[in-house]
């Protein structure tokens, strides 16, 4: 099988994986962009954890005036309602799903595996962890919105997944509203996400890498002992 082309990076030198995390980046940029942050995470020793950053395919860009660019679907609109091609969102989910099979197939259980993403990858996140046929870790969302709320077909096995929601406070690219919206529909889905905004624009910031690192930390941990 192909699969999307990745950066892999370990967060220990030595041993064996035994959770994993596929990271997928946003708009223009490419799987290099979140790989620096795995040492700055400061996860427990117990944990070997194998990050997996792929890199999304060049497609022109409709709010991009068609420039050819890394994106994992096109984006007709840029307001509030964001205007996505659904068909290539839900593809972008499905190779995500291929990346968590080849997890598995490392030796890796799919309640130790973690999807994220940041702006369009989290919108990918979404879709691709609440579908996906399999129990998982948790869903990581970083300054993104839930783009396919209201076409999703959830997998009610992951009706219980860890989710944390992370979202600037002066984001002018995804305005924080989106990530209010998304924890709201979330909530009103019967899920229980976590909640944390900073006071930062479209990027990361210390405390936030600070708080992943932690929250990664739990459910794995929960996962682990489970």
């Amino acid at each position: 099988m192909d699969y999307l082309p990745a950066i892999e990076r370990l967060s220990q030198v030595d041993g064996e994986a035994n959770a994993a995390i596929i990271w997928l980046h946003g708009l223009g940029a490419d799987g290099n962009d979140f790989a620096p942050i795995v040492p700055q995470l400061s996860l427990p020793e117990q944990l070997t954890m194998r990050f997996v950053f792929p890199h999304a395919p060049a497609i022109p860009v409709t709010i991009n005036n068609g420039f050819v660019m890394p994106a994992w679907y096109d984006i007709k609109q840029l307001d509030v309602e964001r205007h996505v091609d659904g068909d290539q969102l839900r593809q972008s989910a499905q190779w995500v799903h291929d990346l968590i099979d080849r997890e598995i197939q490392r030796g890796v259980s799919s309640e130790r595996i973690v999807v994220a993403g940041f702006s369009q990858g989290g919108a990918v996140a979404f879709e691709a962890a609440l579908t996906y046929p399999k129990p998982l870790a948790g869903i990581l969302a970083l300054s993104t919105y839930f783009a396919t709320a209201n076409s999703i077909h959830i997998e009610s096995l992951q009706n219980r997944i860890p989710i944390l929601i992370c979202h600037g406070t002066l984001d002018p690219v995804v305005p924080e509203a989106l990530g209010r919206k998304s924890l709201a529909t979330l909530q009103n889905l019967g899920f229980v996400p976590e909640y944390n905004s900073y006071a930062m624009e479209h990027a990361v910031c210390p405390q936030e890498i600070a708080d992943i690192g932690g929250w990664l930390g739990r459910v794995l941990g929960e996962s682990e002992r489970g």
